[in-house]
C-alpha cells in the first residue's frame, strides 16, 4: 500500500455493483495500486474512503473503480431535513432501492417451490411433470438470477471471478446439463421419475435433470441477499436515527419580530426562541431563560440537565422547561450532533485486523473454489462414479462456497456496536480501537472534570455556637453573589440552592486578595480570608479554627464568614467529587483494569480525591504540570502496562494521543476530543466502564462471527466435494451463513450499561 504525504486529501465514494466481499477486496486492491492512494472498501456500508495525494483527483478515483466493473459517486451532502416528511421521504427511498430485489425473489419463490417439490416428491412426478418442471426453472434461473449473471460477466470482462461467479456458473451449469438431458438425454421422456438422493450414485446422468437445484439456489440466495441487505439497513439505523434527530424548523428572533424559517436558514449568531417541548434547533449559548433539557436522545442520560443565561446547550436537545433565548454558536456540519454522525459513519467504515485478514483470503477464494470445483469433477470421474454424480458434486462445490459471511461478519458488527454506542452516549472512532480495549490494563483518570466536576463547589459549612447555617448562607451568599470570582460564585449558588433566593447587599467592596465586605439586611458582613477578619480585630473561635485547618489539609479553600464584629462560621469550597465517579471505579476494576490518578492539583487534593473514590495512595500523580501527562503515560507504557487514559482538557489532549486508547470526555474541549479513541458524550466516568464493555463485546461478535463463517466453509467444502450435499441445500446453507451473521451482530442493540 502506498503512503501518502502528510498534505494528502480524503474522500469517501459511495460504490454501486458490489455483491460480496470479494468486490470489495477488488475494487480496495485496484485503488491501493495508484500512486499516492490509501483506500478502504466496505461492502456492508457500500463505500469507500480514500486518501489521496494532491496530484490525485477524484475523477481519476472515480475511473480506477470504473475500470473494475463498479459504480462510484460522491455522496451527496444530507443536510438536515427541513419538512417533517423527509424522513418519511428517506425510508421510501430505502424501500425503492429494495424493491427489484423483492421482486426477484418473489418470482423465484414462487416459481420454485413447485419445482422443488416436484423433484424432491416423487409422488407429485406425474406425467410430463420434468416439462412443467423446465417452464417454471427457465424465469428464475434467467430473470431471478440475472443479477448474478451480470455480475459474473461484467467481472469476467475484467478478468476477474467473484462470489457471483461461482453462483452463476453454478446455476447454469445446472440449468444447461438440465436442458441436454431433457432434449438429448432420456429426462424427457414420459414416466420419468427423479429420486431425492444426498449421496454419490453411480449413473449416466442422461436421465437426470438439476432444475430444482438452478431453481432452488437462486431463491435461496436472493432470500439471503434480500435479509442480509434489511439487516444491513437495520444493523445502521441507529445511525440514521441519529442524523434524523435534529430540528426541522426554528423560530428566529428578528427585533421584535418572530419568524419560522427551515433549520437550513439558520446562520451563527441568530437568536432563536426555544419554547417548552420543542427541540433545540443547533449548538448555541443561553442568553435568556432558564429551563430543564432532555438530552438523553445524545448522551443516554436520563435525568434532565438546569440551564439558564451562559450555559451552552446543544442542538437536537429537548426543552423540558421553561422558555429560552439561544444564540447561535454551530450550524449545520459543525454542530455536536453532525460530528457525533460523523465519528460513527468513520468507525462503521473502518476493518479490524482480524478483517483484513478475511478479506486478503476472500480475494482468492474465488479461483481455489472454482479449481476445486473442476477437481472434484475429474475425481468423482475418474472414480467411475458417473457423469451426474461428479457434476452433483462439483456445483454444489461452487455453491456452498460464497463466502458473503466474511464480507459481512466485521461491517455488520460494527455498524451495530457503534450505532447502539451512539444511542448511549459513546462514540468509538473505529475497529482498531476495539482491539486495543482487549488488551487495556491501567486507566490513568485525568482528575478535574474527569473524576470531579471541574467546578468550585459549596461542599460543607461549619458554624459557631448560636449561629443559625440559613442565615450564614443568605447573608454570605447574598455578598459573594455580587463578585465575579469563582470561589465567590460557588458560595453564592450553593447559598441560592439551600435556601432559596438572596437578598441583595449594599456598599459592596472587593478587597484584593483578601475577599468582599458590604452590608446585608442591615449586618456588616465579612467573607473571604482569615486575614481579612484580622483587619477588623475578629478571630476565629477554636472550633472553626480547627474546622478551617482539617479542610486546608484535605486540599480545600476555607472562607471565613463574620458580621457585626463576630466571625461566625467557616465555610468549604472545592472542586467536588461526581457522585458517580467511585462507582465509576469499581466497574473500572471489575474490567480487570488498574485506576489511575493524574492531577496537577497538591498531594493533599489528590490523596482527598483519591480516597473519596478508592484509589490507592500508590496510584496517585499529583501535582504533574500539563506537559509532563505524556511522560507519566510513557512511564507506565516503559513498566510493560497497556494504557488507557481518560480526559477532557486541552492538557489532555498529548496525553490521549499517546495512551494506547484514549477516551474523551465529550464535555470537554475539541483537542481532547479529537485526540481520543472514544468520546463519552456526557460527562459521567461510569460510561468510560460501558465504552469498555460495548467495545468489547463487539470485538467478540466480531470474532465470532468470523469463526463460524470460517467454520462453516471449512466443514461444508469437504461434504461438497463428497457428493454428500444436493446443491439446492448447499445454497441455502450458504444463505443461512449469510443471515446468521447479521442475525448475531444484531443481537449487540440489546447492550445495556451496568445498573440500567
Amino acid at each position: 500500500m502506498t503512503t501518502t504525504t502528510p498534505g494528502a486529501a480524503e474522500v469517501e465514494l459511495a460504490i454501486g455493483g458490489m455483491t460480496c466481499a470479494s468486490c470489495a477486496a477488488r475494487i480496495e486492491k485496484k485503488l491501493n495500486r495508484m500512486d499516492g492512494v490509501e483506500a478502504t472498501v466496505n461492502y456492508a456500508t457500500e463505500k469507500a474512503k480514500v486518501t489521496y495525494r494532491e496530484d490525485v483527483t477524484v475523477p481519476d478515483l472515480i475511473a480506477t473503480v470504473e475500470a473494475t466493473g463498479y459504480t462510484a459517486h460522491e455522496p451527496e451532502p444530507q443536510p438536515v431535513p427541513t419538512e417533517p416528511e423527509a424522513g418519511d421521504g428517506t425510508a421510501r427511498r430505502r424501500d425503492d432501492e429494495l424493491r427489484p430485489l423483492r421482486q426477484r425473489l418473489t418470482a423465484a419463490v414462487v416459481l420454485a417451490v413447485p419445482v422443488i417439490a416436484m423433484a424432491m416428491v416423487p409422488a407429485f412426478q406425474f406425467e410430463y411433470w420434468q416439462w412443467l418442471s423446465l417452464t417454471l426453472a427457465a424465469p428464475v434461473v434467467t430473470y431471478a438470477a440475472w443479477p448474478f449473471h451480470r455480475a459474473a460477466w461484467t467481472n469476467a470482462r475484467h478478468g476477474a471471478a467473484t462470489m457471483d461467479t461461482l453462483i452463476s456458473v453454478g446455476t447454469s451449469a445446472a440449468f444447461l446439463w438440465s436442458l441436454w438431458a431433457l432434449f438429448f438425454g432420456t429426462a424427457g421422456e414420459p414416466g420419468m421419475t427423479h429420486p431425492f438422493e444426498l449421496t454419490v450414485a453411480r449413473t449416466d446422468g442422461a436421465g437426470n435433470i438439476y432444475l430444482e437445484a438452478a431453481a432452488g439456489v437462486t431463491a435461496f440466495i436472493l432470500a439471503g441477499r434480500y435479509f442480509e441487505a434489511r439487516s444491513k439497513r437495520k444493523a445502521g439505523a441507529a445511525l440514521k436515527a441519529l442524523l434524523e434527530l435534529g430540528a426541522k424548523e426554528v423560530t428566529v428572533l428578528r427585533g421584535d419580530r418572530e419568524e419560522l424559517v427551515p433549520i437550513g436558514e439558520l446562520k451563527v449568531g441568530d437568536r432563536f426562541l426555544v419554547r417548552p417541548g420543542e427541540k433545540i434547533a443547533t449548538d448555541g449559548v443561553v442568553v435568556e431563560g432558564a429551563s430543564a433539557v432532555d438530552a438523553s436522545m445524545l448522551t443516554g442520560e436520563s435525568v434532565p440537565v438546569e440551564v439558564g443565561s451562559g450555559d451552552t446547550v446543544t442542538g437536537a436537545t429537548l426543552n423540558a422547561g421553561g422558555r429560552l433565548v439561544v444564540e447561535t454558536t454551530r450550524v449545520g456540519a459543525d454542530t455536536q450532533l453532525a460530528r457525533m454522525a460523523r465519528l460513527v459513519e468513520d468507525a462503521q467504515n473502518g476493518k479490524a485486523a482480524a478483517q483484513r485478514l478475511a478479506d486478503r483470503i476472500s480475494a482468492v477464494f474465488v479461483p481455489v473454489v472454482i479449481a476445486l470445483a473442476l477437481g472434484t469433477l475429474g475425481f468423482w470421474l475418474g472414480n467411475g462414479a458417473g457423469l451426474t454424480a461428479a457434476f452433483t458434486a462439483s456445483v454444489a462445490v461452487l455453491i456452498i462456497a460464497c463466502p458473503c459471511a466474511l464480507g459481512l461478519a466485521t461491517p455488520t458488527a460494527l455498524m451495530v456496536g457503534t450505532g447502539r454506542g451512539a444511542q448511549l452516549g459513546i462514540l468509538i472512532k473505529g475497529p482498531e480501537v476495539l482491539e486495543t480495549t482487549r488488551k487495556v490494563d491501567t486507566i490513568v483518570l485525568d482528575k478535574t472534570g474527569t473524576v470531579t466536576t471541574g467546578r468550585m463547589t459549596l461542599l460543607a459549612v461549619h458554624t459557631a455556637d448560636g449561629t443559625d447555617e440559613d442565615e450564614v448562607l443568605r447573608l454570605a451568599g447574598a455578598l459573594e453573589r455580587a463578585s465575579e470570582h469563582p470561589i465567590a460564585q460557588a458560595v453564592a449558588s450553593g447559598a441560592a440552592d439551600r435556601v432559596g433566593a438572596l437578598p441583595t447587599p449594599e456598599d459592596f467592596a472587593n478587597i484584593a486578595g483578601l475577599g468582599v465586605q458590604g452590608v446585608v439586611e442591615g449586618h456588616a458582613v465579612l467573607v473571604g480570608r482569615e486575614k481579612l477578619l484580622a483587619e477588623w480585630a475578629m478571630s476565629l473561635p477554636e472550633d472553626l479554627r480547627r474546622a478551617r485547618a482539617e479542610a486546608e489539609a484535605a486540599g480545600r479553600t476555607a472562607i471565613a464568614v463574620a458580621w457585626d464584629g463576630e466571625a461566625r462560621a467557616v465555610l468549604e469550597v472545592a472542586d467536588a467529587v461526581k457522585g458517580s465517579s467511585p462507582e465509576a471505579i469499581e466497574r473500572l476494576r471489575a474490567l480487570g483494569l488498574t485506576p489511575i490518578l493524574l492531577t496537577g492539583d497538591n498531594e493533599a487534593v489528590a490523596d482527598a480525591v483519591a480516597t473519596e473514590v478508592g484509589i490507592a495512595p500508590e496510584h496517585v500523580f499529583a501535582e504533574v504540570m500539563p506537559q509532563d501527562k505524556v511522560d507519566v503515560v510513557k512511564r507506565l507504557q516503559g513498566e510493560g502496562r497497556s494504557v488507557a487514559m481518560v480526559g477532557d482538557g486541552v492538557n489532555d489532549a498529548a496525553a490521549l494521543a499517546q495512551a494506547d486508547l484514549g477516551l474523551a470526555m465529550g464535555t470537554g474541549t475539541d483537542a481532547a476530543i479529537e485526540a481520543g479513541d472514544l468520546t463519552l458524550v456526557r460527562g459521567d466516568l461510569r460510561v468510560a466502564a460501558d465504552a469498555i464493555r460495548l467495545s468489547r463485546r463487539t470485538l467478540g461478535t466480531i470474532r465470532s462471527n468470523l469463526f463460524w463463517a470460517f467454520a462453516y466453509n471449512v466443514a461444508a467444502l469437504p461434504l461438497a466435494a463428497a457428493g454428500l450435499l444436493n446443491p439446492m441445500i448447499a445454497g441455502a446453507a450458504m444463505a443461512f451463513s449469510s443471515v446468521f451473521v447479521v442475525g448475531n451482530s444484531l443481537r449487540l442493540r440489546g447492550f445495556q450499561p451496568t445498573g440500567r
